[in-house]
């Protein structure tokens, strides 16, 4: 006898359906898998074997044939146990009266027959939900991250026998209660603005940078407050949507690092050391093909401290997601593509000893070491940060002075204004922030007066500056227009966006 189960394949952030065809027939008995099954797959013949005959079940001693279909999509990881156990018991007549036409079915076993996790749930749902299947089996231990997929039936099993119990109507599994999203509120963050002494063109920079989803880089001498701003940055980041909530917990869905609140409320804040590769930074591995550091910073911030000391080959990759918000990674294992709209955040100092440029500090570099150092960050990688600052020591009285900064929360209201201002802006084009803007929304989103227009002339022709260059001043300016509650972009925004291009003056 046939049967046919629905599972599904990952690939990259999309579920493809796959048929489980189980063939139970007379003959010498075998127990064959065929339909490019990775490794993992094929060991799934013994997990099975084990879970059937642990849960009470019986394997059928006879000529067994397990297809994947489509063939020619590779089949990769052990959430596809779950789906042959099921279609082999559906072959061998012991699921007589179950209907499983119309459920996926998704989970690794035990040897005992318990079921185990799988990472990628959430996209796998996603995807077959967008197929049209609305009924689920999943192991239990995955229910947190199903429960806010709407529009679903999704029965979380703890083991084989409670599934085969559900199907043959013995015992039913009750479904998984949706819930509302929420985003997290009242977080305790270990840093605030209200911390940060001195430095308010670093301060302002920050809140443009956050409203209008721009690039930025701190250039200045060592313990000045560089790597404490950046930790501020999630302070005042705006609340996440459901959408980009989704779309961000489908990427630690698939790389396997979801919390056990099983979706991501809070936007990521990725810091990979400097010694991280170019593989993980942009994605890759030898069987399975993982999202990178870029693409787990989706929708959130990707900082990188001490920008010089990481390998060339390595920024260099940054370049393309950058302009893109997208990447695509090409390994043995296949090719994929995963969303990469962050916001980077960079530091570094301005020279080896990290005293050049200071007002009290004396540099001890050589012109040719300074210039060498300075060579380690490309041209075209600092054409693609919107706002370059310097930040410099500060003085002793106005380190210890009592009265604090302004804190996150107030800059945090600003922030959440201004996006609102985009949204609105944006309504029904896909994009959420000014830094995401193309030549046609910046004709018609930015015009500048002939004031403004001869303020970013003279700067473009002064400093050199690219035309990639002029296109991120305008889209700065447009948020610091923003942050105003302007309609127009003034002279005065457009002097303050080309104040932030500090390296190409360098």
């Amino acid at each position: 006898m046939i049967a046919k189960v629905i599972c599904y394949a990952l690939i990259g952030l999309e579920g493809v359906p796959v048929e489980v065809e189980t063939d139970v027939n007379r003959g010498v008995p075998a127990y064959e898998m065929v339909g490019l099954p990775d490794t993992a797959v094929k060991e799934s013949k013994e997990r099975v074997r084990s879970a059937l005959k642990n849960s009470g079940l019986l394997f059928p001693m006879n000529k067994i044939t397990v297809n994947f279909a489509p063939a020619d999509i590779k089949k990769e990881g052990a959430s596809f146990d779950l789906a042959i156990a099921v279609s082999l018991l559906k072959a061998s007549e012991q699921l007589i009266g179950a209907d499983i036409s119309d459920t996926v079915f998704l989970g690794e076993l035990a040897l005992n027959g318990d079921l185990r996790p799988i990472a990628g749930l959430l996209p796998i749902l996603i995807s077959a939900k967008a197929h049209g299947f609305t009924r689920f089996v999943i192991p239990a231990a995955n229910a947190k991250e199903a429960r806010f997929l709407g529009g679903a039936e999704i029965y979380p099993a703890e083991s084989l026998s409670a599934v085969v119990s559900h199907l043959v109507g013995a015992e039913e599994i009750a479904p998984l209660e949706m819930v509302e999203y929420a985003a997290a509120s009242g977080i305790k963050y270990s840093a605030d603005l209200k911390f940060v002494k001195g430095q308010p063109i670093a301060r302002r920079a920050l809140e443009v940078a956050v409203a209008g989803g721009h690039n930025l880089l701190m250039v200045g001498p060592p313990g000045t407050g560089k790597t404490m701003l950046a930790r501020c940055l999630p302070t005042i980041m705006p609340d996440l949507s459901f959408d980009e909530a989704l779309e961000i917990t489908k990427i630690h869905s698939v790389a396997g690092i979801l919390d056990e609140e099983g979706i991501v409320t809070e936007r990521p804040f990725r810091t990979p050391h400097h010694t991280a590769t170019t593989v993980s930074m942009c994605g890759g591995g030898n069987r399975v093909v993982h999202p990178g550091e870029i693409s787990l910073a989706h929708g959130g911030v990707l900082f990188l401290d001490e920008l010089p000391e990481y390998k060339r080959s390595t920024l260099e990759a940054l370049r393309q997601p950058l302009e893109d918000g997208k990447i695509t990674v090409s390994r043995a294992g296949g090719t994929y593509t995963y969303p990469a709209r962050f916001m980077l955040c960079a530091s570094m100092n301005p020279c080896p000893c990290g005293n050049y440029g200071s007002a009290n500090l004396v540099c001890t570099c050589t012109p040719s070491e300074i210039r060498n150092y300075r060579k380690k960050v490309s041209g075209p990688l600092l054409d693609r940060i919107d706002l370059q600052v310097e930040v410099d020591n500060i003085s002793y009285d106005d380190l210890t002075a009592s009265s604090a900064g302004e804190d996150s929360a107030a800059v945090k209201e600003r922030v959440n204004e201004a996006r609102r201002i985009q949204r609105t802006r944006f309504a029904g084009s896909g994009l959420s922030v000014n830094a995401a803007m193309g030549e046609r929304e910046i004709g018609e989103f930015c015009t500048l007066s002939r004031e403004s227009e001869k303020i970013l002339r003279d700067a473009f022709e002064r400093m050199h500056l690219s035309a990639r260059a002029r296109a991120r001043i305008i889209k700065v300016s447009r948020t610091i227009a923003d942050l105003d509650m302007s309609e127009n972009i003034l002279p005065k925004h457009v002097f303050e966006a080309v104040s932030y291009r500090l390296q190409e003056k360098l």
